[in-house]
């Protein structure tokens, strides 16, 4: 299924962008997730490419969150795309184009890693000197009860076919126990998605964030866990080294352990989903991030006895290509 903007979305930016004169030579629909929101790169004949991002009925309170978060996060030195225009009538934001390599393209292609994960751990040590309450007055908190629908979603699609949980359901009690300790962290400012896919790359190799508008308060290194946990799984030896950079104190790695083995959990949910409605590019990352949640809920106190019960079907069902 193709989930770029359709040809009514195309034709409403071409009018949109010939009333204010705006000339250019072409525009490429860009792919997206399952979201309302459409992207469109604008390509200029004798100037830079802006995007558009296209905003349906319904949905347009989202650009303006997006607006809010924009101006939080540039303010704490996090770059971020420019807002060149907003028409929330037409549901139309013309956006700096941030280049066309995300972190997870350069690493897929062969660029080292390493770099571009402590650059990105940089940028969190940035984000997390936002203002809490101007954060918390953006969106709700990443609470236990979100953390916790999230994974129903993970448990019916994947866990429970699967069986991962055990035969009567041994997992899912410490599953619960994982976010309720997870939710009582003290809460930090988190963009909710920081993984390599969010991370863009331009011609200058400058790292811009964005899909920010979900920015809230949530467990202290959250942000940190989906970035060496989601779409790249950092090896224990690289994780080590970049919480040390992150200065995560030795006390606070079982938060950063729950937070990695939630949202690991949650993704695996999310791409499942996704392809059960026809977008399955994202397939191939589920067996990844069943290894990283089995990593890290073989460590936790909550979840390590019945983890080391199940070990053989978490084993077999992390496998390259299980599941597809």
């Amino acid at each position: 299924m193709n989930d770029r903007p359709r040809a009514p979305a195309l034709s409403t930016l071409e009018t949109w962008l010939q009333a204010r004169g705006a000339a250019y030579e072409r525009l490429e629909p860009l792919a997206g997730d399952v979201s309302a929101r459409g992207y469109v790169r604008v390509v200029v004949a004798d100037g830079p490419s802006r995007v558009a991002a296209l905003y349906p009925a319904g949905s347009r309170e989202a650009g303006e969150r997006f607006l809010r978060s924009a101006s939080l996060l540039a303010a704490s030195g996090v770059r971020v795309p420019r807002v060149l225009a907003w028409d929330a009538g037409a549901g139309i934001m013309l956006l700096e184009d941030a280049g066309r390599t995300s972190v997870y393209d350069a690493v897929a292609g062969g660029e080292p890693r390493d770099g571009h994960l402590r650059r990105a751990v940089a940028i969190l040590a940035r984000l997390a000197t936002i203002d809490a309450a101007e954060v918390a007055a953006l969106n709700p908190p990443l609470d236990g009860a979100i953390l916790r629908r999230e994974l129903e979603q993970s448990r019916d699609l994947v866990l429970v076919p699967r069986g991962l949980l055990g035969s009567r359901g041994e997992l899912e009690a410490p599953l619960l126990e994982l976010c309720e300790k997870l939710a009582a962290a003290p809460r930090r400012p988190c963009h909710r998605d920081f993984m390599a896919r969010n991370l863009l790359l331009d011609s200058r190799r400058r790292m811009t964030v964005i899909d920010h508008q979900d920015l809230r308060l949530g467990p202290p290194w959250y942000d940190l866990a989906s970035l060496l946990n989601d779409s790249l799984y950092a090896t224990g030896d690289e994780e080590r080294r970049l919480l040390a950079l992150a200065r995560v104190p030795e006390r606070e790695h079982e938060s950063y352990h729950r937070a990695a083995a939630q949202r690991a959990l949650k993704i695996v949910g999310t791409f499942t989903a996704f392809a059960q409605r026809g977008h399955d590019r994202h397939l191939p990352l589920v067996a990844p991030s069943l290894r990283a949640a089995r990593r890290h809920l073989a460590i936790l106190p909550e979840t390590a006895r019945v983890m080391a019960r199940l070990e053989g079907s978490w084993r077999r069902a992390s496998e390259p290509g299980a599941g597809h």
